[in-house]
């Protein structure tokens, strides 16, 4: 169906819908993309993409406008909460061939993303009605405005409205973790993916380039607090390594609750699903962005090989669950391993925690 006539919609346009939409375009396709969110209303986070993602932005041609950006990490350093050394992974040797891996602030993703997908973004626009009738879907949106589609892709999000209003699930699940995300200006010299493991709680420092740093922590719970910074100093005043410096320069902490998204099915009728709104996980193994690019690819090689959209949805989903299956089933490994005590965790990681951590992505080195 490759440069047909389909009337696409993409709602959602944060990575997931952007990268979808630039796909599609590359495939033929004119998707039409709708926010309900105004434009530049995003956080300032940072973000770390491993290889598996810098391949499928390679695929969506896009690797070249984004390596000037960032970081390249070619390093994972596991440390206890003191700041000793637990392990570590060797990413250029865990990716090879596959891709590189980089860190970088989310919105510079987001511009690469947004230019590739065009720059057509209706803002504003929320979809309150998505009823699939036969051969093709009715929206409504919030303004009074309507359309006919042949195809619906929900990209918004683990709360996605079309999934709900779709009949393909409700509201996501909890996964008891609280996480907090900042960029850091001015903090301590880090050169590598660096994570301190405590007691059911971690704290995370990748830097994402011009001395700026990407901040990570979680810890075990649902309450989030309403003073963020006051809470890190809470809970990792006593940790060691870059901690202390990093903790000193807060500024700006955005918290939430950590949820996760499982589904029987991903479409309806030629209404689809994809990236967290399908199968959103906790964000351990930094695969939520990489799916979603990994997501985009597969769904325009599906569209454009198959003969019919129902055809194409079929073959996409059926490529898709295997790997996001794994990458929920991984993370919730890894969720486990630092649930466990220190005393008894620690030793462990010491022996055997490079060769563990890097079994996490063995599938997902494998082409899509």
């Amino acid at each position: 169906m490759g440069g047909s006539p389909l009337r696409i919609l993409v709602v959602g346009a944060g990575i997931a819908g952007l990268a979808v939409a630039r796909a599609l375009r590359l495939a033929g396709f004119r998707p039409d993309v709708t926010e309900k969110l105004p434009p530049n209303e995003r956080a300032d986070t940072g973000l770390y993409l491993p290889g598996n993602a810098a391949r499928a932005l390679r695929r969506l041609d896009l690797d070249g406008p984004l390596r000037p950006l960032g970081q390249v990490i070619h390093r994972q350093c596991f440390l206890d909460a003191a700041g000793a050394p637990l392990c570590e992974v060797d990413l250029d040797a865990l990716w090879a061939g596959v891709g590189e891996c980089r860190a970088l602030p989310r919105a510079e993703l987001y511009r690469v993303l947004l230019t590739g997908a065009g720059g057509a973004v209706r803002h504003g626009a929320e979809a309150n009605i998505v009823e699939p009738m036969p051969g093709g879907v009715a929206v409504g949106f919030t303004d009074g405005t309507s359309g006919e589609y042949d195809l619906v892709i929900g990209a918004d999000g683990p709360r996605s409205a079309v999934r709900t209003l779709a009949a393909l699930g409700g509201p996501p699940r909890p996964v008891g973790q609280v996480v907090y995300r900042a960029v850091v200006r001015g903090g301590p010299p880090v050169a590598d993916w660096t994570a301190l493991l405590g007691e059911r709680a971690g704290f995370l420092v990748v830097p994402i380039g011009a001395g700026r740093l990407h901040c990570y922590a979680d810890e075990a719970g649902t309450v989030v607090p309403a003073d963020p910074v006051a809470r890190l100093h809470e809970l990792f005043g006593a940790y060691g390594g870059p901690v202390p410096e990093v903790l000193g320069a807060l500024d700006t902490v955005h918290v939430e609750r950590t949820e996760e998204v499982e589904l029987g099915r991903w479409f309806h009728g030629r209404v689809l699903l994809v990236g967290d709104a399908a199968h959103a996980t906790a964000p351990t193994l930094s695969q939520g962005a990489a799916m979603a690019l990994e997501d985009a690819v597969v769904l325009a090689e599906s569209l454009r090989a198959a003969g019919s959209v129902e055809a194409a949805l079929i073959a996409y989903e059926s490529r898709r669950r295997p790997r996001t299956r794994w990458v929920r089933d991984r993370t919730r490994d890894r969720n486990r391993t630092r649930d466990v005590p220190a005393a008894l965790r620690d030793p462990l990681l010491r022996g055997r925690g490079g060769r563990i951590f890097q079994e996490h992505y063995r599938l997902l080195v494998d082409p899509l």
